[in-house]
């Protein structure tokens, strides 16, 4: 990974010249810890990495450090936030909603905060859909609930018609949560708001429960999936000893990368196969993974295997792809797909198996966060308003090398993270597992 400094320059709206409210609040002998621009993070710290770079003479690219800033851009007395959740349900959207609102309410004293409803469709007129106020009441008890209490919705919006909504609702910050889609689209609407002159500020609030945001090391929801995967892992693995040749089978999220599947994987070792999209396999003899399933078979007698949503799309006809309302490509179901394979195989050499298929991935993207990712919503949620209140704009909200930071939209948006097959992670999976490989190199 490249990442060169001119990339990393956040925007803002002007200069900053309000002091912040957060200099009045009695903290008794300890100051508020306030951040400059000039506080940075290291991207590379690799040695070889960061050792490369100085021999080119290149300066060594760095985040700006999130926080709250002394003097702030708009002036809270005045200012109206704008709240929107977009595309698929993550745990711990309520989490980052709530720690918003009170952030703006408690500490800077904004008043007018609106949840702008399902998703871009809000802004839209057509559509009728009402604006909620958004209160430290209205969000009190939202903690305990999951999916959005503002709702979601996928698909594009015209960006004239939301940013004509924006100007009408005399907005000045907008918060936008949401996957890479959102954020492509955040990046529109603050080129939008710039072409046009107008002082809005855009704070992306990166969301995905599959961990594969390109610059984040860690995405809200990710700890819960894990946390409920390994429970379904616990579940197939006493499904499949029960049985002889018992097999489970269990479809993960995890559209183009692996993280959920391998992290799971790892958290629980009783799994025997890690299907990723990152790592190709074939099913058939003799290298295969019918084969190699039928060699655990025989020697343990049951066998639990892991497949993320993404994995194995290539045994499907291309010819017929179809693309959800946010112009994704609609997956083929590889988890039927791979337990009507099975059974078939078995079927064909005369032996019996029971197999259990588990799919629990739509109860973990409804389920609220577990406590870990509810205090990281925490952290994300005050710096996303701390950096709004800045007059900063066109930047999300991120994790790396154990630092909250500011992360132009433009450096993340459209790229994707995924598993290494040659990383940590993926030989960490391939030791606990000991599946090799699965593919009928020539």
């Amino acid at each position: 990974m490249r990442v060169e400094t001119s990339d990393m320059q956040i925007e803002t709206l002007g200069e900053a010249k309000i002091l912040s409210p957060l200099l009045k609040e009695d903290r008794g002998a300890i100051k508020q810890p306030f951040v400059s621009d000039q506080q940075r993070v290291l991207i590379h710290i690799a040695v070889d990495t960061v050792q490369d770079l100085i021999e080119q003479g290149r300066l060594l690219p760095t985040f700006e450090l999130a926080g709250p800033r002394e003097k702030i851009y708009f002036d809270p007395s005045k200012l109206r936030c704008a709240v929107v959740t977009c595309g698929g349900l993550c745990p711990g959207l309520n989490d980052i909603i709530r720690s918003i609102v009170l952030e703006l309410y408690y500490h800077y004293g904004v008043r007018n905060i609106y949840g702008i409803r399902y998703g871009l469709q809000g802004f839209i007129p057509s559509y009728g859909h009402p604006v909620m106020d958004l209160t430290p009441d209205s969000v009190s008890n939202i903690l305990d609930m999951g999916g959005s209490i503002l709702g979601s919705s996928r698909g594009p919006q015209e960006m004239e018609e939301i940013v004509d909504s924006l100007e009408r609702m005399n907005i000045g910050v907008l918060f936008m949560i949401g996957g890479d889609g959102t954020l492509m689209a955040a990046c529109k609407i603050a080129d939008t708001i710039k072409q046009r002159k107008l002082k809005i500020s855009v704070i992306g609030i990166p969301k995905t429960i599959d961990n594969d945001i390109h610059l984040v090391s860690r995405s809200f929801g990710f700890d819960t999936a894990v946390d409920v995967a390994t429970r379904a892992i616990i579940g197939a693995h006493n499904e499949a000893r029960g049985y002889p040749n018992g097999i489970g089978l269990i479809k993960l999220m995890g559209r183009h990368s692996g993280f959920i599947a391998a992290t799971a994987s790892l958290a629980q070792q009783d799994v025997n196969f890690v299907l990723i999209p990152e790592v190709d396999f074939d099913l058939e003899a003799p290298k295969g993974f019918l084969a190699s399933l039928e060699k655990r078979l025989a020697q343990r007698n049951h066998a639990v295997i892991v497949v993320a949503e993404g994995a194995g799309q290539k045994f499907f006809s291309s010819n017929s792809q179809e693309m959800d309302a946010s112009g994704n490509v609609k997956l083929k179901d590889i988890g039927m797909f791979l337990k009507n394979a099975i059974i078939d195989y078995f079927k064909a050499k005369g032996i019996e198996i029971n197999l259990k298929y588990i799919d629990p991935s739509y109860m973990i993207r409804s389920l609220p966060a577990n406590p870990n990712d509810s205090v990281f919503c925490g952290f994300l949620g005050r710096d996303a308003v701390h950096a709004g209140m800045a007059g900063k704009t066109k930047l999300l909200i991120g994790r790396w090398n154990n630092h909250f930071v500011h992360i132009p939209m433009e450096a993340s948006a459209g790229k994707r993270k995924q598993v290494s097959p040659r990383g940590k992670l993926w030989s960490a999976v391939l030791e606990a597992t000991g599946q090799g490989s699965l593919k009928n190199e020539p």
